[in-house]
């Protein structure tokens, strides 16, 4: 969609957010009517599918007019906000320029993804061109907390950003190589054990809790506030969590679920993944071990589950790798970042990458592209409470598998019984593409990789 610049310079319209993205929810304003704003100020807050994106001003000038309202909706091309008249031009994002590039999704809009959206998308000229200034570092908010968090040293990172802008990809890419750390001790993150200060381990970058990094409490993400003599308030439909029911409600209107639920004696898996921890010096937690079971019954002979629907054009698109969504909760929402080619990750890489993944999505550094293009998802409800779910499927997919809490409990096994430890699955599948047995079958082999865990170590497929 091609978006010419507005005929009076001093209007700065909404450029391309990503990729197929035309609208925007305009969440907050970061700047009012009269104010003055430095080039690359951060201008608005905007909610584009799952990624928060902050718009910075293509110029310094003072601000005449706030074109819209916080919750309401916005198209791509629309004027964003007008300047005083100074005599300074503005520039304007061209569409054409991200149209002319042959790898679009390597570049401007892959690289917006990467800082949550923290660039105004497909950029060219003097936004194309952003330099850092008195020496700093160029780096979205989110990016600096990213790299705060993670005690990396921003200025001993190459940035591979529109303007050698650094990403959150670079960031995480730092810490994986064991890049410079910052001199003052990184912000502890929840279920994370503290760290000295210094370099943060290469090995590790981001530390697993027991149950797939859950925050330490999650009421205050859903908590409302019902002002004092008020007996009810009302609260804006609006943001991730507008995206999340409008996704819910399209998968309860196309897919036809049904659940299938079974435990797995997890005892041997337990002392199994101690060892690992203890060997590697990791925390690993059960979830890495449940994805490698998938990831081996999804490229053997269950691949029908392995699949999404396209229901424009009425097909089953069957996948030959396997790109787990995890499920994972944060204060703005559900969101399900994915691990591409996680049949060709071992136990340790997959648990390393879900930390990564969960710990970009809370802090919203997530790539927009690493929310796309999941083939099956895994929700981990048992990481606050619970046993079994009903879970809804992560649509276009055709199945999702729900773990629930891991529990001491009675196990039998040829005519003895012993405490061991218990892992409720719950399997929802799209009974249109998977048929009950199935379903049933599959889920019986996912239980007993778990319960004979010494082959889920290594890759599913080379």
């Amino acid at each position: 969609m091609s978006h010419k610049a507005h005929p009076d310079p001093n209007v700065f319209i909404l450029p391309d957010l990503g990729e197929g993205v035309h609208e925007a929810e305009l969440i907050s304003w970061k700047v009012k009517v009269g104010q003055h704003v430095e080039e690359h100020d951060i201008i608005a807050e905007m909610e584009t599918d799952k990624a928060l994106v902050e718009v910075p001003s293509p110029r310094s000038g003072v601000i005449r007019q706030l074109h819209g309202q916080e919750g309401q909706i916005l198209n791509v091309g629309n004027p964003l906000v007008t300047y005083e008249p100074d005599g300074q031009a503005v520039h304007q994002p061209r569409a054409d320029d991200a149209l002319s590039d042959p790898h679009p999704v390597d570049n401007a809009v892959h690289d917006a993804g990467e800082d949550a959206g923290t660039v105004v998308g497909s950029m060219s000229g003097e936004m194309a061109g952003l330099k850092s200034r008195e020496g700093k570092a160029l780096a979205a908010p989110a990016v600096r907390r990213l790299a705060r968090d993670m005690g990396i040293d921003l200025q001993s990172v190459e940035g591979s950003g529109i303007g050698g802008r650094i990403t959150a990809k670079d960031v995480q890419q730092a810490a994986m190589r064991g890049g410079s750390s910052v001199e003052s001790k990184p912000a502890p993150q929840p279920g994370v054990p503290a760290q000295p200060s210094g370099r943060v381990a290469a090995a590790a970058p981001v530390a697993m809790p027991t149950e797939v990094a859950p925050r330490a409490a999650p009421q205050p993400a859903q908590r409302v506030i019902i002002p004092q003599g008020e007996d009810s308030t009302r609260v804006p439909f609006r943001g991730v969590r507008r995206k999340i029911a409008e996704r819910l409600r399209a998968s309860v209107d196309t897919a036809v679920h049904f659940t299938v639920m079974d435990e797995a004696d997890v005892t041997e898996l337990d002392a199994l993944r101690r060892q690992l921890g203890a060997a590697s010096g990791e925390r690993v937690s059960f979830l890495p071990f449940v994805c490698s079971a998938v990831a081996r019954v999804l490229t053997g002979k269950f691949g029908a589950l392995n699949a999404t629907v396209d229901e424009e054009a009425g097909e089953i698109v069957q996948h030959r790798s396997v790109h787990m969504g995890i499920a994972t909760d944060t204060e703005s929402g559900l969101m399900v970042p994915v691990m591409r080619d996680c049949d060709r990750m071992g136990v340790l890489e997959i648990s390393r990458q879900i930390g990564a993944i969960a710990s970009a999505s809370r802090d919203r550094s997530i790539d927009r592209e690493q929310l796309m293009g999941s083939t099956f998802t895994i929700s981990n409800v048992g990481s606050y409470a619970g046993r079994f779910a009903t879970p809804v499927i992560n649509a276009p997919e055709v199945g999702i598998l729900a773990v629930g809490r891991t529990r001491e409990g009675m196990v039998v096994r040829d005519g003895w019984f012993r405490v061991g430890k218990l892992m409720p699955l719950s399997l929802a599948c799209d009974h249109r593409v998977v048929d009950g047995a199935t379903a049933a079958l599959c889920l019986a082999e996912i239980v007993d990789l778990l319960q004979h865990p010494s082959q889920l170590l290594t890759p599913a497929r080379g």
